[in-house]
């Protein structure tokens, strides 16, 4: 009777499995694609967190933020301060550490007053250098974890980093505050005050006011999750990515309010240690969901990469090949042309292959001094040499020949004259039909025809 039931319970996993991944999506009806291609996102962000990688980069973030909070907070602070709005720092602290319940206001009020501690004549020009780079540290810990979800392996460069981190620092904290005061102006407005009397616009502008909370939230992630990866991320799956993870800190915290009202027995144990513990392990629950909607925004933007099993894409080399010369061609013409510059996302929408992919095949062709970095702030790539001068065969022997170290490449393997002669023979019939034919005979051409 157990086995039979265990086979019962196997068979109906795999007709499971078997409907959400081998059922082709553009054969079902509207509703029931989104279904299945929900599903499909939602197994493949559950295998990634169970694999290991996001629940790190959550507990090394927690570790940043204990470091890096009261900084951020005091450049907050002082930004704020010129404004005459300083003093909302503890409300919107308090809102966000409400589910750790009594303890919120301990905590609140010890990280406010290490806030006003900090003083710029107190710690000198050397210790308002080291307050920036911690805050500079925290962000760019932040965009490393998005980065590794988005798979994009380019960072930002550090002037454009310090310059752009600065940026979310400084005007961040006045467009919360500013939301928030219209928001008020807004519900204290003589014309709303008479609409709430008025029924169904008062039940209309009570319901509007309790989801006010989620739409703020919403939007905040919204706007994280769009500025902070490396990489064009669509508004849309931004949008997805943030209702998801807006839901589940909502619902989680309403969860960790209730377990901190219960964790009596934890401040027995760990006494004093007790509030600083909880603390953390709200830290680690807070960027665990925003991780966790940002890869729910990758999925979709990206279902190429949605499978049973996590796999790395793995272009033949023919397809390193064609791409290669599909990116200088783009590039040599646009350069030739005087364009506007291609950038690694531009490519990779254009040529329809995922970001990683593009970025190897960019890092090929630098290495192999066939393209250089542009340095303006957004980084596009152009000809490192005149284009007479770059051979179409060398692009094809970038591919061919990258990954040869000194450790490995073709002078280790034993010697063979038959397999040599083969070699020799391809690589010959390879010059003579491409007969010295450069990128700027390929652009030309183009452009004739």
């Amino acid at each position: 009777m157990v086995l039979k039931n265990t086979m019962n319970t196997k068979n109906l996993r795999t007709q499971v499995f078997n409907s959400i991944w081998e059922s082709d999506l553009h054969s079902r009806s509207g509703w029931q694609a989104r279904i299945i291609f929900s599903l499909r996102i939602a197994y493949a962000v559950i295998r990634d967190a169970i694999d290991g990688q996001i629940t790190l980069r959550a507990m090394s973030l927690v570790y940043t933020t204990l470091l890096s909070l009261v900084p951020l907070l005091a450049v907050s602070f002082s930004v704020l301060k010129a404004f005459g709005v300083h003093n909302q720092i503890e409300p919107m602290l308090l809102a966000l550490l409400q589910p750790l319940g009594d303890k919120s206001i301990e905590i609140t009020e010890r990280i406010i007053g290490f806030v006003e501690n900090m003083k710029a004549g107190v710690l000198g020009s050397l210790g308002l250098l080291f307050l920036l780079y911690t805050v500079v540290s925290l962000i760019q810990k932040i965009e490393r974890a998005f980065n590794f979800i988005w798979r994009v392996k380019a960072h930002r460069s550090f002037t454009q980093r310090f310059s752009d981190y600065l940026s979310v620092v400084i005007v961040g904290p006045i467009m919360i505050f500013t939301a928030v005061g219209i928001t008020a102006s807004i519900a204290s407005a003589s014309i709303v005050q008479q609409l709430s009397a008025i029924e169904p616009f008062g039940e209309i502008l009570s319901f509007t006011a309790r989801l006010a909370p989620y739409l703020l939230i919403i939007a905040a992630f919204t706007f994280v999750y769009v500025l902070i990866p490396n990489t064009k991320v669509k508004i849309r799956s931004a949008l997805i990515g943030a209702i998801t993870a807006g839901i589940l800190w909502e619902t989680t915290g309403w969860a960790f309010a209730s377990f901190v009202a219960s964790s009596g027995k934890y401040t027995a144990i760990y006494s004093a240690f007790a509030t600083l513990i909880i603390f953390m392990i709200w830290l680690y629950l807070a960027w665990l969901i925003l991780l966790t909607g940002t890869s729910i925004a990758f999925y979709h933007q990206h279902p190429e990469y949605l499978s049973i099993q996590k796999r790395e894409l793995k272009p033949s080399n023919r397809m390193k090949e064609s791409l290669a010369l599909h990116t200088m061609y783009l590039i040599s013409k646009d350069f030739h042309t005087k364009g506007n510059g291609w950038s690694v996302d531009r490519l990779a929408q254009y040529l329809h292959v995922p970001m990683e992919i593009m970025e190897e095949i960019i890092d090929l062709l630098i290495n192999h001094e066939l393209l250089k970095r542009t340095c303006d702030d957004t980084t596009c790539y152009q000809p490192s040499q005149s284009l007479e001068n770059i051979m179409i065969e060398d692009v094809i022997n970038a591919v061919r020949s990258h990954g040869e170290e000194s450790y490995l490449n073709l002078k280790r393997l034993p010697s063979n004259a038959t397999i040599d002669n083969i070699m020799n023979e391809l690589e010959q019939a390879s010059k003579d039909r491409l007969d010295r034919r450069n990128m700027k005979d390929l652009v030309l051409k183009e452009n004739n025809g």
